[in-house]
């Protein structure tokens, strides 16, 4: 019989990887104040970084992040066969199953997440501009800023259905509502 992890053990080892490769909750949490700030004049980075959390508790997320994040980690140490390892290494232009997999991630939150992915992918703003520009210590990151703008994307979309849901049903029902987006 296979081993099948734990989804605490999964969801620890997808946040523990994006430690290992950079990114932090808040530096997600950032992005997505960018983008729902605009419409809520009342959000905080708190409110963010609780999104960020919450969207990474998704199992579609965890193991985009753990297959997107090995393959960036095999191309550094040249252990993907070529072509394959001279297409991730380089991010070639047309290459695109970075994105595939990362908008595979981001349609638990609806067209407003999509939306905001593509977007994200366009401006690489915070951390995902970081993660883009080619480093000279020989990180390759050709999944990770997709995935981080899937994570960002997906919590800009949560928050932008909790703030609507807000505004129709109130605190208290929102309460009673718990667990819904």
């Amino acid at each position: 019989m296979k081993h099948v992890p734990h989804s605490r053990d999964v969801r620890e080892a997808a946040r523990a990887r994006l430690i290992e490769r950079g990114v932090s909750i808040e530096s997600i949490a950032e992005i997505v104040y960018q983008m729902q700030a605009p419409y809520s004049p009342h959000l905080s980075l708190k409110d963010c970084a609780e999104s960020v959390e919450a969207v990474l508790d998704k199992r579609e997320l965890q193991h985009a992040i753990l297959v997107g994040s090995e393959l960036d980690i095999l191309a550094e140490r040249g252990q993907l066969s070529e072509p394959l390892l001279s297409i991730v290494a380089s991010d070639e232009g047309l290459f695109g199953v970075d994105e595939t997999i990362a908008i595979g991630a981001v349609n638990t939150y609806g067209s407003i997440a999509v939306t905001t992915f593509g977007y994200l992918d366009k401006a690489k703003i915070g951390i995902i501009k970081q993660l883009d520009t080619k480093m000279e210590d020989g990180q390759v990151h050709t999944f990770m800023d997709d995935l981080v703008g899937a994570i960002a994307a997906n919590a800009s979309g949560r928050l932008a259905h909790r703030l609507r849901d807000m505004t129709d049903f109130g605190e208290d029902e929102m309460r009673e509502r718990k667990g819904l987006y």
